[in-house]
């Protein structure tokens, strides 16, 4: 599947195997002076392991950018479909710092 294009925009290909996307219920942040980086994972009930299944490593600026845009997508989620419960508070589940390693400079 590949983008349209004009002369300003980014011709951007996206394969099907990408396409499919993959699963995660825990993200876990870490940063050092030069990046951040974005550890997916998939936690299953019952299984004491579970895998980082995709990881994203961007700079400084990006991931300000990243924050930016999910902040904009979420206030036009829920201003189309209501406030999204759940967010930082640990009674809705495990805190975001949950087992993660601690952010290095």
């Amino acid at each position: 599947m590949e983008q349209a294009t004009n002369d300003n925009q980014l011709n951007i290909e996206l394969s099907e195997e990408i396409a499919e996307g993959i699963y995660a219920n825990l993200a876990i942040i870490t940063h050092s002076n030069s990046e951040f980086v974005l550890d997916f994972i998939r936690i299953m009930p019952g299984t004491p392991k579970s895998k980082v299944k995709s990881r994203i490593i961007l700079t400084p600026d990006h991931a300000k950018r990243l924050l930016y845009a999910l902040e904009d997508n979420l206030a036009k989620f829920e201003i189309a479909n209501g406030k999204i419960s759940g967010g930082n508070d640990p009674s809705n589940g495990l805190p975001f710092n949950f087992g993660g390693p601690t952010a290095q400079a």
